[in-house]
């Protein structure tokens, strides 16, 4: 495949996962024009995204505009999409554009990368302990043969489709992290001439998140009921995964795909997840309970299962995602010579200290 510059368009960039990504294409590839999806784009806002990485141009909307994203997808060689995984209309309309690209452009059909998550996986042991949990492969993974029921298959099995078509074909990669963690990084490089390299911050850039929603969620429903808990006992756990170390797997899925070494449609389901152990539900709540109370944030330390009237206003899709063990194994992200390097570093319950601060300012 070329690997001469291309236009990425890009959704999520100033999120959680894309904000790091970012710092990590500055560094490798530099030469790729970005426009970038931003909502209430001030030009202050912008300037700060530039500071990050310089070659990217904005397009103001959101991802209700159908109309702007199909535009933007249709005249983009890459898209990648770091934004929600559960926002059927924005997918859709990117599955639209990228079909009109590739119609547009024979022979060269567009690359499309999509953030989703683990939480297709999940078993909804209703947060209870089971005998035996399956340990899912992304190599030979049907979607299909997951539960219906779960988050981001909606998403997720029409992209693969398009990625299976012969007409106007898409070169589909979707990308599976697993419970990411940490404080996104502060400092970046950033390019102006050859001779000299400045340092920036990102901890000014307005609207860049540096912890994951998840824990801003729990963070939130933790402040409602004075404590920490977990949908049922809290037994069920999940692979994790540093945020730096996701952001670098992503990076490597990107090189191999403009390299073409990437597997790609059906076969190009990567999971982004570190094999150090899995925590139950119960014991990171339980740490952060206990910190929180320490901080007189809320009345009690410790965790215990949530109330119905926490847990019952998210029906499934709660117990699903928050209710389920997720266990995973990454092989084709191994197979790129990927590393979980931040992961081994610091682990999930050693990194709640910091990134419970952080998210306490956000």
């Amino acid at each position: 495949m070329s690997t001469q510059p291309q236009t990425v368009f890009f959704l999520g960039v100033t999120g959680y996962l894309g904000s790091q990504f970012l710092l990590l294409l500055n560094e490798k590839f530099p030469h790729l024009h970005v426009v970038a999806l931003l909502r209430n784009g001030t030009a202050e806002r912008k300037e700060q995204v530039q500071n990050v990485y310089s070659n990217i141009s904005f397009v103001d909307g959101t991802l209700d505009d159908d109309a702007i994203i199909q535009e933007q997808v249709a005249k983009a060689a890459i898209v990648i999409n770091c934004a929600s995984s559960d926002h059927p209309a924005s997918i859709k309309s990117t599955l639209a554009g990228l079909e009109t690209n590739s119609k547009n452009n024979p022979g060269k059909p567009p690359l499309y990368i999509h953030v989703s998550g683990c939480g297709i996986f999940s078993d909804n042991a209703r947060g209870e302990p089971v005998e035996h949990v399956r340990e899912w492969s992304d190599i030979g993974l049907d979607l299909k043969q997951c539960d219906p029921a779960n988050t981001h298959l909606d998403s997720d099995i029409p992209i693969v489709e398009a990625g299976s078509r012969t007409e106007n074909p898409v070169r589909t990669i979707i990308y599976y992290p697993a419970q990411i963690y940490g404080v996104g990084q502060g400092k970046h490089t950033a390019r102006g001439s050859r001779q000299r390299t400045k340092v920036k911050k990102m901890d000014g850039l307005e609207g860049v998140q540096k912890t994951t929603l998840w824990l801003r969620i729990f963070i939130d429903m933790m402040k409602n009921v004075g404590y920490a808990g977990t949908w049922g006992s809290g037994a069920n756990a999940m692979n994790n995964i540093h945020v730096k170390d996701c952001a670098m797997g992503l990076i490597l899925v990107l090189q191999a795909a403009l390299e073409g070494r990437a597997d790609e449609g059906p076969e190009g389901l990567y999971f982004a997840a570190s094999l150090e152990p899995r925590i139950t539900y119960h014991k990171w709540t339980t740490v952060m309970g206990d910190y929180l109370f320490s901080k007189g944030i809320i009345k009690q330390g410790g965790s215990r299962p949530l109330p119905a009237e926490v847990v019952d206003p998210l029906g499934n899709y709660g117990w699903s995602l928050l209710g389920g063990n997720q266990f995973v194994k990454p092989e084709r992200l191994y197979k790129l010579g990927w590393e979980p390097t931040e992961s081994k570093k610091l682990s999930l319950l050693d990194s709640f200290p910091e990134t419970l601060e952080q998210a306490l300012k956000e």
